[in-house]
């Protein structure tokens, strides 16, 4: 019988239910939404598949222990008492990543140095050899999370955050992750019923995540290794008999367009679509939105415009109520989702909106507004609505 272990996969805020969602579905047990995270447990099979599916997870930690530490020696000493030799050896690199909230531990460079003294210390004293230290490739990446005086240690089985897929050749300047433009496409429901319009595309992280989801790609693939390959206990055949298990992809039978009215963002999209092996999928197109054509049916409008931010837009006033235009006059009986940081150039949109979540751009508080549209009036959209 394979052994229960428990782990917590972070994500970003207000991606707590999906992922709880998205782990469920893989077959997780004892799924807890948490702050930026989700606790589940699960076996080493769960633990390689989740790794290799999941869309909005950032990484997955496999907690080794917990304990409290008041000062520097106390950290030392229980950081000792844990037998290193069941997660590394000499011959491998290893790094650690503290994340410190405590009035007592303030430094989290500090931290992480005393805990590679213990973890050194240990090697040395029983062999003249000792693993190094590799801050940008370890074989085993060590995650520290301090709040006040309690740690909880943990392997990293990601190495490289998840939302860093694998396929982005080129990067816009104002590109979202993929972990946050996966999570959109999954906040609006669409699973590749309806064509799908990316109308402000960048680099064209949302068409392919989209496109990821409707062909039930998992983001995995792209991916040329993860941590837990280089684990002690890592079980080749175990991960290979799940890769060979995954579902079967699906053939996406709907238009996904991506398109935007700067050439070096077309240029980018039309680049990572290719690397990402979906141009015979997505459409990469060079036009500006305000003059979209009328769609012949339904469609889905994801659209992430400048915010004013790290883009220079001389009249961000005049953009959004161009964007609220060209939805209400082109794309009545669809839906359309916004996302942006700049509240005050939302209100230019002009639409009622029928939901909002607030959701992060990095540090940059956003809302992601959604949109059911409607054709003609809106007096004969209530009335025909009463009816």
């Amino acid at each position: 019988m394979a052994t229960t272990e428990t782990f917590h996969a972070k994500t970003l805020k207000g991606f707590e239910n999906i992922l709880a969602d998205e782990l469920r579905a893989l077959g997780a047990e004892n799924v807890e939404p948490v702050n930026r995270g989700v606790n589940f447990s699960g076996g080493r099979a769960l633990l390689y598949k989740a790794n290799y599916c999941l869309r909005t997870a950032l990484r997955i930690l496999m907690p080794i222990t917990r304990f409290n530490a008041y000062n520097a020696q106390r950290l030392y000493t229980s950081i000792s008492r844990i037998d290193w030799s069941e997660y590394l050896t000499v011959k491998k690199s290893f790094a650690i990543d503290a994340v410190v909230f405590s009035k007592v531990f303030t430094n989290s460079l500090f931290v992480e140095q005393k805990i590679k003294d213990a973890i050194v210390d240990q090697f040395r004293d029983k062999s003249t050899l000792r693993p190094s230290v590799n801050t940008k490739s370890p074989d085993i990446r060590i995650n520290v999370h301090v709040t006040e005086t309690s740690f909880l240690i943990s392997l990293d089985s990601s190495g490289d955050s998840l939302h860093k897929r694998g396929y982005r050749t080129r990067n816009h300047i104002a590109a979202i992750n993929e972990v946050l433009a996966a999570g959109m496409v999954m906040l609006t429901g669409w699973k590749g019923e309806t064509p799908f319009f990316d109308p402000m595309c960048g680099s064209g992280t949302i068409a392919i995540e989209a496109a990821l989801i409707a062909g039930n790609i998992p983001p995995g693939v792209f991916r040329e290794k993860f941590a837990f390959e280089n684990w002690l206990d890592f079980d080749p055949v175990l991960f290979a008999r799940v890769l060979e298990n995954l579902p079967a992809t699906r053939d996406i039978k709907v238009p996904i367009i991506a398109s935007d009215v700067d050439s070096e963002s077309v240029s980018q999209s039309r680049s990572n679509v290719r690397s990402a092996k979906l141009d015979d999928i997505i459409s990469v197109e060079k036009i500006d939105f305000m003059n979209y054509p009328e769609p012949d049916e339904e469609v889905l409008l994801v659209i992430n415009p400048p915010y004013g931010e790290r883009i220079t837009v001389l009249d961000i006033e005049s953009m959004y109520r161009g964007i609220g235009t060209a939805l209400k006059h082109k794309f009545g009986g669809s839906k359309a989702w916004i996302f942006t940081s700049n509240l005050e150039a939302l209100k230019f949109i002009g639409l009622k909106p029928d939901r909002k979540l607030t959701l992060f751009n990095s540090n940059l508080e956003c809302r992601y507004v959604k949109y059911s549209l409607f054709k003609g009036k809106l007096k004969e959209h209530k009335r025909d609505s009463i009816k």
